[in-house]
Formats: C-alpha cells, sequence, structure tokens
C-alpha cells in the first residue's frame, strides 16, 4: 500500500513554491518497476513528456507545470522549497509530485541515480527558473495560479491521493 505524505512548502522571496497546492510524497510507489514500467503508469495517467535522468544539483523549480518524479535508483537527498526547505531522502521506488513553483535541488550524488520523470499532458513543455534568477521570481508568481489542475493522480489514476491533497 502507497502512503503519501503531503509537505506544504512556504514562499522564501527566492522559491514561490505553491500557494495552494503541497509537495506529494507517494512512498513504496514503484518498488518492482522499471523505467519503462513507470512511463507506461505515468502515461496511462495522463502525464506525458516522460525522461530518465536526474535532479539539477542547484535549486530550481517550474512555474507553468506541475512534475512527478520516481526515483528508480539509489536514495538521494534533495532539497524541497528553495535553500531553507527540508532536506528529503528520496528513497528507491518513492514518486513525488511537484507543484508548478514547488523548488528542488539535489544535495548528495549517488552512485546509481535513477528519476523518471513526467508532466500533465498539455504541460510538457516545461520551464526552468532558478532560485538565484529575482527576475525569474517575478514571473513564476503570476504565472504558477494559471497552472491548471491535472486530469488524473499520475501514480493512482483517477481522483487519487493528489485530488485530497489539491482541492
Amino acid at each position: 500500500m502507497v502512503k503519501v505524505e503531503q509537505l506544504l512548502l512556504k514562499d522564501d522571496g527566492q522559491v514561490p513554491n505553491h500557494p495552494l497546492f503541497p509537495l506529494l510524497i507517494y512512498h513504496g510507489a514503484f518498488e518492482s518497476t522499471g523505467t519503462h514500467e513507470t512511463i507506461d503508469v505515468f502515461a496511462s495517467n495522463g502525464w506525458a513528456g516522460a525522461w530518465v535522468n536526474g535532479i539539477f544539483a542547484y535549486h530550481h523549480y517550474h512555474a507553468r507545470s506541475h512534475e512527478v518524479l520516481a526515483n528508480l535508483g539509489d536514495p538521494v537527498d534533495v532539497q524541497f522549497g528553495g535553500a531553507s526547505g527540508p532536506v528529503v531522502t528520496f528513497e528507491p521506488g518513492t514518486a513525488v509530485v511537484i507543484p508548478a513553483g514547488c523548488g528542488h535541488c539535489r544535495r548528495s550524488a549517488p552512485t546509481n541515480l535513477v528519476i523518471v520523470g513526467a508532466y500533465p499532458e498539455g504541460q510538457e513543455h516545461w520551464d526552468l527558473k532558478r532560485a538565484d534568477n529575482p527576475a525569474d521570481y517575478a514571473i513564476a508568481r503570476r504565472e504558477i495560479a494559471r497552472v491548471p489542475m491535472p486530469a488524473k493522480d499520475p501514480v493512482t489514476g483517477g481522483r487519487g491521493a493528489l485530488f485530497d491533497a489539491w482541492r
């Protein structure tokens, strides 16, 4: 059974985070799947533009799209919400749903980092904004409010945990 944890992160003046939607951590979501199977789960739930790679080692966020990440490699420490946000050990098999505007930054360098990411359909052309750019912050605060809710929960499908947390 997947346990979902919520973290509502505050605007820190450099990273806006989302004013209403918490970051969602789905513990044990993909413990026995590979990259192709994980991409298929995301796609079947309406999350597209999938990729397999890592997480940038600088504070960044996307103001025009939500994002889902699944860790299929070694544990990795990720700081969410900006420089004063919590550092979370992103365990293998875990997925995170990152609402538009929510900062994320890789804080460790595991040997086997395998991250699968995707975006809600229609939001695949994500933007990249950096915490160290004040112009990005000013633009992002306006853009975040215009990002629509996804049609389905990327991990559980339908109106799963995402809709309970993001009403």
